[in-house]
């Protein structure tokens, strides 16, 4: 389903048929769910990267105090 067709069907819900309505709803269910799951796979890829980053770095950091 594409863009302009998502917003025309929700700006006009009043007006538009149960099919339409389904398939917007089911539609933006999916996208739902896909953009959290997104989401939380980048915080878990952005969490380990930066818990590497901190090793490395308090690493670094003690040789250079020596």
């Amino acid at each position: 389903m594409d863009k302009e067709k998502i917003i025309e069907i929700v700006s006009e819900v009043e007006n538009k048929s149960n099919k339409d309505l389904t398939k917007v709803v089911n539609f933006l269910h999916e996208e739902f769910y896909k953009t959290k799951n997104l989401i939380i796979d980048l915080t878990r890829h952005l969490d380990t990267v930066e818990e590497m980053y901190n090793k490395a770095n308090n690493e670094l950091e003690k040789r250079n105090i020596k």
